[in-house]
């Protein structure tokens, strides 16, 4: 079991989860980075390897010890892929685990969680497995889009697994569930949450610890809701998003959590929501609400008392903005430059990275409250689709994912 301590609640703590999956080890797009390059030369930072084997996808890497994992699909399109390489790009193996989404945007979405020698991954038909990392066998597998009947919106299921304890937690959604817990280690359910009638978001779940308690916080396509980890009893939902947008049933960001205070956005005029999680953990209250940050799926980050992260004007285009994490102030607002758009956000080392979905532009942009301040840039031009996989960093390396393109390049 892996453990990991983070900030939470206002003080630290030890929480039992897997620290190796969707956006670094706490799920809030902060990696433990230090030492890293604080400004790239003009045509970029240096490439160490690119492979175009992974098939295509949206799904980001996880890197642990001496491999690199990640999912793509088969040329096909008939099958999701989970796929093992070394650190310098060799393939070590390549195993079948379920079935795509069959529909608009069909390419594999689920960034596996790797837990202790096993990977927990979920298709975009919500087929789940659990395979050995050593040598890519499926130890177990569920069709869980069936046996729970999930209710999916437009894109099928977009969901990257959580794991912690002895658990691997699933968002079917609809009339019969709406989240379940299964036995990391032999896919039994453990628990069933009640119906909360809604369908399916494209949102990964976030476990927290608050005054002394845990609880997951998950998203159904209308709604916030915390549940008891434990039991599968959701304890409180929240829904009063004002107008909720253009569409209503696209949610599809990770919340961030501190202090008691849960931080949601979605795009298409959904805006930004500040919850304050009651101290019982049984209902949460809105403390504000930005339409700045109207975040479509790139997700953002919190440094210090700032938001940062990128806005939704349509699908083609948005704003990159800072918001106050107290008071929901917009600091900043402005368009980045030269055709790019909205995007995806990571951070390390007390910088941003920056990825714009539409020309691939990678920037190293400083966390000021001034003004989008790009220190660097440089432009990813392998691979085919839009770019809406997330960055990741691991041990002075940046990886960035475009389709079937991974690539690796040195900011150390």
């Amino acid at each position: 079991m892996a453990m990991a301590s983070a900030l939470i609640g206002g003080m630290s703590l030890t929480a039992q989860v897997t620290p190796h999956g969707w956006r670094g080890p706490e799920r809030t797009g902060i990696y433990p980075e230090t030492g890293l390059l604080k400004e790239w030369p003009a045509e970029g930072p240096q490439q160490l390897w690119e492979t175009l084997e992974i098939g295509k996808g949206y799904s980001s890497p996880v890197i642990v010890d001496d491999k690199l994992y990640i999912t793509g699909m088969t040329e096909d399109g008939t099958q999701e892929l989970f796929f093992a390489f070394t650190l310098d790009g060799k393939m070590l193996y390549k195993t079948a685990y379920g079935r795509p989404w069959q529909d608009s945007y069909p390419e594999t979405r689920t960034t596996p969680a790797i837990d202790n020698g096993k990977a927990y991954v979920i298709s975009g038909s919500g087929d789940i497995a659990c395979i050995n990392t050593a040598d890519g066998k499926i130890l177990w597998s569920v069709k869980g889009g069936e046996v729970f009947q999930r209710k999916h919106g437009l894109w099928g299921t977009s969901e990257c697994p959580l794991v912690f304890d002895n658990k691997m937690i699933y968002t079917p959604s609809g009339d019969q569930t709406t989240m379940v817990a299964l036995d990391k280690n032999t896919g039994e359910v453990i628990w069933k949450s009640e119906s909360n009638g809604d369908q399916g978001a494209y949102t990964s779940p976030l476990l927290i610890e608050y005054k002394g308690k845990r609880q997951i916080i998950g998203i159904n396509a209308a709604r916030i809701f915390g549940v008891d980890p434990e039991s599968g009893k959701i304890q409180w939902s929240f829904s009063d998003f004002n107008g909720m947008g253009n569409f209503p049933r696209i949610m599809p960001n990770t919340p961030i959590f501190e202090d008691g205070k849960i931080f949601y956005s979605a795009g298409y005029d959904i805006g930004a929501y500040m919850l304050q999680l009651n101290d019982n953990l049984d209902g949460v209250t809105k403390v504000w609400e930005n339409h700045a940050m109207d975040t479509h799926h790139g997700g953002y980050v919190k440094i210090g008392g700032t938001l940062y992260g990128s806005g939704w004007i349509n699908n083609n285009n948005g704003n990159w903005c800072a918001v106050d994490w107290a008071t929901g102030e917009t600091k900043y607002e402005e368009a980045w430059t030269g055709g790019r758009g909205k995007g995806s956000i990571v951070s390390a080392d007390g910088m941003l990275y920056c990825y714009d979905e539409r020309r691939g532009t990678v920037a190293l942009v400083r966390p000021t409250t001034e003004k989008f301040d790009i220190v660097s840039q440089f432009r990813i031009t392998k691979g085919e689709g839009p770019h809406w996989a997330h960055p990741v960093l691991n041990n002075g390396v940046l990886y960035i994912r475009h389709g079937s393109a991974l690539m690796a390049f040195k900011v150390k």
